[in-house]
This record gives C-alpha cells, structure tokens and sequence, in this order.
C-alpha cells in the first residue's frame, strides 16, 4: 500500500509540521509530504519543509480578490500534486472547502470542541478563555474541516487536567503535547482507511 500523498497548511513557525515530519521519518506515518502552503511568506516553518525536501507554496490571503478565489489557488496547487489529505497545522486563515475535498482536510483544535473553539479562538486565547471559565479538563481536538470555523464532524479528542496553578502557557504546552500524539495517531488512521464518516458520526475502526 503506497503512502497517503498530504499537503500540510501552516501560517507560522511550524511545530506541528516539525512533528509529523518526525513522526514520518520514525516510521510511525504513512505518508508522502508532497507540499506545504503558507499563508506568509515569512512562516518560519517554510524551514522545516526545505530541510525535509518537501516542496513549498506561498499563496498569500490578502493578494486573492476574494474569499474564494484564495481558497481555488489552495487547492489548485493540492490537485496539481494529487493530494489526498489536506492537513492544516496552525493555519489561521479562512478556508472554504471544494466538493472534491469534503472531508478531506483535517485540523487540531486545541481544545475540547464544542468548548472554547470558533472564530477568534487560537493560540494562547483558547487556553485563556478555559482558566477564566474555570474549566478543569481541556485537551485537543482533531476534526474534519468545512467552511466553518472548528465546526466539522469530530474524528478524535484527548483530554488533560487544567491543574490550579496552570497559566495559559503551561496550559499550552501540556496541550500541544497531546497533540503531538494524536494528531498523526489520526492522520496514520485516515492513511491506512481506518477512518469513517458519514454526516457529523465519524467512527475511527482497528
């Protein structure tokens, strides 16, 4: 069975792209990493893509006279390459999602979906937003993508405490730690067909 062909979207300095590149290189990810599309230039995570000999796009939101017309040149450049699965990993611009690619882009929320997620929920505001509320789970969330914020059928979550003296940076990191393991748990998943879908019920089989 030859390796799922991925395209990952990244926006800044590419952690997650650095992990599943690891991920891959173990062994533990059956995929080929195709390209990586930034929405800026200046993404730092471009790097990660050039020391892993992965082609790269810049296809910049503000330079598309529409919504749409961003979002066609997105997946334009995905078909060009024959890309199955489309991975978003801190990509913060908007999306809307082609026919042919319905549930074919996934993204990690880091939180536990339907809680502190939609527009304006990124970064260190999501975990923020969970100490204010006086949350004492959080964790994160893989789902697939449609033309709504952290709206898509739920594929897999994993939870952590939200310890008393957390900050929303030591909150952070033992998030993104989760999602450093579930992230290409789900994505192995999807590769190897593991993964099925059928209006928002999505059942993760083997």
């Amino acid at each position: 069975m030859s390796n799922l062909p991925v395209a990952v979207l990244i926006s800044g300095g590419g952690p997650t792209l650095r992990n599943l590149i690891v991920q891959r290189d173990a062994g533990l990810l059956p995929v080929d990493f195709r390209l990586v599309i930034s929405g800026r230039a200046s993404a730092m995570g471009l790097n990660y893509a050039h020391q892993a000999q992965i082609d790269t796009e810049v296809i910049v939101r503000k330079q598309a006279a529409s919504p749409q017309e961003h979002s066609d040149s997105v997946f334009a450049a995905c078909r060009q390459r024959s890309i199955e699965l489309v991975v978003m990993g801190g990509y913060l611009d908007h999306l809307l999602i082609p026919e042919d690619f319905s549930n074919r882009v996934v993204n990690i929320h880091p939180s536990l979906i339907p809680a502190f997620c939609g527009r304006g929920f990124y970064g260190l505001r999501v975990h923020q937003a969970v100490l204010d509320y006086g949350a004492k789970l959080s964790g994160c969330t893989v789902h697939f993508v449609d033309n709504e914020f952290d709206h898509g059928p739920i594929i897999a979550q994993r939870a952590c405490a939200v310890m008393n003296d957390d900050t929303a940076e030591t909150l952070q990191a033992r998030v993104f730690e989760l999602e450093c393991e579930l992230y290409p748990e789900t994505i192995a998943a999807i590769a190897r067909g593991q993964v099925h879908a059928s209006g928002r019920q999505v059942q993760v089989r083997g």
